[in-house]
């Protein structure tokens, strides 16, 4: 590790940083350090880190915003990459929308409103980057990323940048071909069509109101933590069986959204994943469902 750590430092690929604590960098404000973090700052950073990486026999793990992920308490091995501010862009042409892997999803979608751009109104209220939304297949409100997307510059794991086109990315419920070929998102393409603003403007408020009404995003949280099982919610479900305010340390079934957990103070890994356990026993033993962890739970164990 200390010869690669000394290479990546001496080849141009961005910012290098050492046992970095990740709860800086997660909206659960929760996970251990990285052995390695590394912020490239184009692309040609990115293919570099990659190309480094897999001649050094060394794993990676890609973070955006941290939305979507728990980190473990004991951190991650080996290096993880963040796309930097040089993937923190967008792009309007005509119809087509270009943006940076670590664009703010939400702020795209109000970006394209301006522009008079429909299509992206679902996006008003999932918190993340362009590029964990497109891996995630990120939706709300019925509809999602496969919906409106064209292609994507990716660098797989090999160190080869490609584009994707909508028929390779294998699109389903939350889940893209990427769950099964790693690779890194440095910028997607989508097809949005000519709107209203107002009518466009409407439909963002009364989403965003929604949100702010039913979700409870001013304690730390990471949207979602199981996802919708067939025709019906993962939150109905956890609140029928009663574990509304559960708690494990300072983790907490949010009382305001039962497919929340939130952190209300210094709440670990272990006390999520503590209540993530018996959520899906509970919800098994009374309704027969199991519920399907839609964050990523990374990190060693």
């Amino acid at each position: 590790m200390e010869q690669l750590l000394a290479e990546l430092k001496q080849t141009d690929t961005g910012s290098v940083m050492c046992n970095e604590p990740l709860s800086e960098y997660t909206t659960w404000k929760i996970g251990g350090p990285a052995d390695v973090l590394v912020i490239p700052q184009n692309i040609q950073q990115l293919v570099s880190v990659v190309r480094l990486l897999r001649r050094y026999e060394v794993s990676w793990t890609n973070l955006g915003r941290g939305s979507n992920m728990l980190v473990s308490d004991k951190g991650i091995r080996g290096v993880v990459i963040q796309p930097g501010e040089g993937f923190d862009y967008a792009r309007f042409d005509g119809t087509l929308v270009h943006a940076g892997s670590a664009y703010s999803f939400i702020k795209l979608s109000v970006m394209a409103g301006k522009e008079g751009l429909t299509g992206l109104e679902f996006a008003g209220g999932i918190p993340g980057s362009v590029g964990g939304a497109v891996y995630m297949n990120a939706g709300a409100h019925g509809s999602d990323v496969s919906r409106i997307f064209k292609s994507a510059d990716i660098v797989l794991e090999t160190g080869e940048l490609v584009r994707y086109e909508i028929d390779q990315m294998a699109f389903s419920y939350r889940h893209s071909v990427l769950h099964e070929q790693p690779g890194i998102i440095a910028s997607a393409t989508f097809q949005l069509a000519a709107g209203d603003r107002k009518e466009i403007a409407s439909t963002l408020a009364s989403y965003k109101e929604r949100r702010l009404r039913t979700q409870p995003f001013t304690l730390p949280c990471a949207g979602s933590v199981f996802r919708n099982p067939p025709n019906d919610y993962a939150a109905r479900l956890i609140e029928e069986a009663g574990l509304k305010g559960l708690r494990s340390g300072d983790a907490e079934v949010s009382t305001q959204h039962a497919n929340f957990i939130v952190n209300t103070g210094q709440a670990t890994a272990d006390d999520v994943l503590t209540l993530m356990a018996t959520i899906r026993s509970t919800v098994k033993d009374r309704f027969g469902v199991d519920l399907v962890p839609e964050v990523l739970v990374v990190g060693e164990r």
